[in-house]
Order: C-alpha cells, then structure tokens, then sequence
C-alpha cells in the first residue's frame, strides 16, 4: 500500500490523524529507520495531497514525543530509539482502546483465540 493509498483508506479519520498514522506506520515498518530524513514538509504535502501547515502540525506532534529530531537547515530525523518507544505505545493504545471491542465481537462470534492462531 503506497502513503497515499494510506491516507484515502482513513477517509472516516481526519487528515492530521491520517497523517500521523501514515509517518507512525513509516516508522513501525521500519521504511524510515533511527537516524533517517523525513520527507521534507512540501514533500509530505505534495505526496499525500495535504496542507502544508498539516503536515507541519503531524510532524509536531512527533517531535513533542522525542520521536522526531530536528537539523536547523537540514530537516527532520527519526530519533533514535524512536520506533522501540512508538511500538510501546501503540501496543498500549491497541490493549487499551482497540482490544477490548475486538474480543467483545470474537465472543459474540464464537471466535476462539486458538482458532485465530490456526488460521495466521
């Protein structure tokens, strides 16, 4: 799946959000490693078909959490050590928010654990 398909494929979720995902997903797959540039912000804009000061605002966000680091002059880098502590917290905001609906409709399904294993 391409950046831009990503970003279509949210619909339903704000540009920011989808935004965010998309760079986090860059991360998590490990497509932007410790130590790697960030696609400038005209770039990221231009690719996904966003506003500019949007996708500022995304890479902000990164930066905040320590995930981003940034060069004066140079641009913008994934911090190191910053796809260990990105997959902490999304692990946390999947138990946390997603997990709980997800085996609520196993059960009412009649989904086992075990039947999810036998089919991965």
């Amino acid at each position: 799946m391409t950046l831009r398909t990503a970003i279509r494929a949210g619909h339903e979720k704000p540009v920011f959000v989808r935004l965010r995902d998309v760079i986090a997903d860059g991360i998590l797959s490990g497509r932007f490693g410790d130590g790697d540039p960030l696609p400038s912000v005209r770039a990221m804009a231009a690719e996904q078909g966003a506003n500019p000061l949007t996708v500022a605002k995304a890479y902000q966000g990164f930066q905040d959490e320590g995930l981003v680091v940034v060069r004066r002059g140079v641009g913008m880098f994934v911090a190191a050590g910053a796809r260990g502590r990105l997959m902490e917290s999304e692990r946390d905001l999947f138990l946390r928010e997603e997990w709980p609906g997800i085996r609520a409709r196993m059960e009412r399904l009649g989904i086992a654990i075990d039947e999810l294993t036998e089919r991965a």
